[in-house]
């Protein structure tokens, strides 16, 4: 290459630009691909290589190895000879070559250190502990370990404005997006006065009909924060982003003052150390471990309602949330029912903590909640994980407490019976959960078929022990729920949904009439494209050769109600949502506008909301760990992860 005094990753590029700030531009020498970075940070040239030139970063590579090797034949080198065998090694510390920060090596290592923190959001001070940094010896004593000012003001920034120029790209073509508020705020310890962290996460569909999340902010929050403060940073994220004017819907937490635990089975709290706390208990760790909210710093109702005032109709509750809400409120009709879930929680606690999981492993298999004897954790925690870990434990009980052989601990026959009528009856809900969740497919247009379904299972289920519940969660899905089956936004979402239509409807024309004018609140016309006065007509378009074709009709502009009707018309069909109307676009122009716009709303959680959970579950007061000082961006890059590492 151009040096042989020394090689470098940047010979296999050519600098086209470099500022006084150290960043450079450069062109890849095989593919001409631009990559933007600092020259002091060159992971971004080593991963373009190596994902794309395998060849060519095998041969800088073993170029290094052997201008080490040079190096380190010098007066310096030392060997021992390892006793009993022949085996030689170079001597570590002083005498071993260490990498150059430009070396490929020490680039990677470096990246996938950063990588741990964030993924693990560990602090960034972990670079510095001692025994961190003699594993890192041990492990590759070439390395050089970066300081952590090194990762925290420099490659941290380096990935977050990396993920923010892919984001504004990608949201550059969308022509209109759904966005999700999340708070969380902890009474956990800090290093300064933050209490809250606020993240908004955004919703679109790409030009090619796939939809993609991606967190655009996660910022902390002073305790005192109120509605308006919320308000004002949301716009600003808005501005920065360019997603200003293309916001079709803002998706919230229902009841932002509830625990978190509303997202649990109410008792059946699972800890794998055989310890259980009671409900109360549990709702006040949560209170300290962090709340996530989706609207506001709890400040009091007023806020709320004037944040709710100021979204005006933008506003929708988040649909998972308060179906979980439904789930809690039903369980908690029935003092009995919580009173057992208590005690089949008390049980699997003691299994999990008593026998080893190679046994447990025999029974259950290695891959079951059971089988891994590690009980449930982190957003194993959620209802619907409880649910399935019941439901697998009562499968086997008899089992199980042969196993422990704790009578006190055992459950009898009716409290047996109970639980199964309870796992029964949630079951229909348990699937509900399970299908809106994920952010690479439409959800919001399950919504409305769930509720209908639920409805419908509550009204005919048989029940001797858990008539209560029944009661409570019908009672709850009514009071919370009702209202999507008129809502335009879920009647338009289910009907623009391939596999429903209209097949759910029990007055069509009613809610042919609700399409119609959400349709028209939403679109613009679509006119055919003119004929250009250049265009050369066809050879054979007057020939007389061909007369006997019949000649095809002028393309017409289809009303809405011609669109609507042709597609309604052609059979329910279980083709994804947006590949049928990315074929489908052309066909109905209008239909495919909204479904573009009502298809990017979630009826889910987001990975930020995930992650607020997880970090209210491990920074705890009790485990002296301290949330570090640049905890929003490492939200920020684990929300973003694959658009950096995918």
């Amino acid at each position: 290459m151009a040096s042989n005094s020394r090689v470098s990753i940047l010979d296999y590029f050519n600098i086209v630009f470099e500022g006084e700030n150290g960043k450079i531009e450069s062109n890849c020498k095989a593919c001409g691909t631009r990559i933007q970075a600092k020259r002091t940070v060159t992971s971004n040239f080593v991963t373009h290589l190596k994902r794309k030139h395998q060849a060519m970063y095998d041969e800088f590579v073993r170029k290094k190895d052997v201008k080490r090797e040079t190096y380190a034949s010098g007066p310096m080198q030392t060997c021992a000879h390892v006793s009993g065998g022949s085996r030689t090694a170079t001597q570590t510390g002083a005498g071993t070559a260490k990498f150059h920060r430009s070396d490929p090596r020490q680039s990677l290592i470096s990246e996938t250190i950063a990588k741990m923190i964030i993924l693990d959001l560990q602090p960034v001070q972990i670079v510095e502990n001692k025994g961190f940094r003699e594993l890192l010896q041990l492990l590759e004593p070439r390395y050089v370990p970066e300081p952590s000012h090194y990762v925290q003001q420099q490659l941290l920034p380096t990935y977050a404005y990396q993920v923010q120029l892919a984001t504004k790209v990608a949201l550059s073509g969308a022509e209109s997006c759904s966005v999700t508020l999340d708070l969380w705020r902890s009474n956990a310890v800090s290093v300064n006065t933050t209490s809250g962290y606020l993240g908004v996460t955004c919703h679109f569909i790409t030009t090619d009909w796939q939809i993609k999340s991606a967190l655009l902010a996660c910022f902390p929050l002073p305790s005192n924060t109120d509605s308006q403060r919320i308000l004002t940073e949301y716009e600003e994220i808005s501005r920065g982003h360019g997603i200003s004017g293309k916001v079709f819907r803002i998706v919230v937490d229902p009841s932002p003052y509830e625990s978190r635990s509303a997202l649990r089975l109410p008792g059946f709290y699972l800890h794998g150390n055989g310890d259980v706390e009671d409900e109360e208990e549990e709702d006040s760790s949560d209170e300290e471990n962090g709340t996530v909210l989706s609207t506001e710093a709890v400040s009091g109702a007023e806020n709320e309602s004037s944040l709710n005032h100021c979204l005006g109709r933008c506003k929708i509750d988040c649909f998972a949330h308060s179906l979980a809400q439904c789930i809690r409120e039903g369980i908690r009709s029935s003092s009995q029912i919580s009173m057992t879930l208590t005690k089949a929680a008390c049980f699997y606690n003691y299994v999990i903590a008593t026998v080893t999981p190679e046994k447990l492993g025999q029974v259950f298999g290695p891959g079951s909640v059971l089988g891994n004897g590690q009980g449930s954790s982190g957003s194993d925690r959620h209802w619907n994980a409880q649910l399935k870990t019941m439901r697998q434990m009562l499968e086997s009980v008899d089992f199980l407490e042969d196993i422990v052989d704790r009578n006190d601990l055992a459950l009898n026959g009716v409290e047996k019976a109970m639980l199964r009528e309870l796992v029964e009856i949630l079951e229909p809900f348990e699937e509900a959960t399970d299908m809106v969740q994920g952010d690479k497919h439409v959800s919001i247009s399950l919504a409305l078929p769930s509720v209908l379904g639920l409805r419908k299972h509550l009204a005919e289920v048989v029940t001797h022990h858990c008539m209560a519940v029944v009661t409570g969660l019908s009672q709850a899905l009514d009071q919370r729920l009702a209202g999507i089956l008129e809502d335009p936004l879920y009647v338009t979402a289910t009907t623009l949904d391939p596999q429903f239509k209209l097949s759910w409807s029990s007055d069509r024309d009613w809610h042919k009439q609700v399409l119609l004018e959400e349709v028209g609140k939403h679109t613009q016309p679509v006119n055919p494209p003119e004929p250009s006065s250049e265009a050369q007509p066809c050879p054979s378009k007057h020939s007389r050769l061909f007369s006997f074709i019949k000649q095809r009709p002028t393309t017409q502009a289809k009303s809405m109600e011609q669109e609507l009707s042709a597609y309604l018309h052609e059979e329910p069909t279980d083709e994804d949502p947006l590949q049928y109307w990315k074929r489908k676009s052309i066909d109905f122009p209008l239909l495919s506008q909204v479904a573009k716009k009502v298809f990017t709303v979630p009826a889910t959680t987001t990975t930020v909301e995930r992650i607020f959970s997880l970090v209210g579950k491990t920074l705890r007061p009790e485990r002296c760990r301290l949330l570090p000082k640049n905890l929003d961006t490492l939200i920020y890059l684990k929300a973003n992860y694959s658009i950096l590492w995918s």
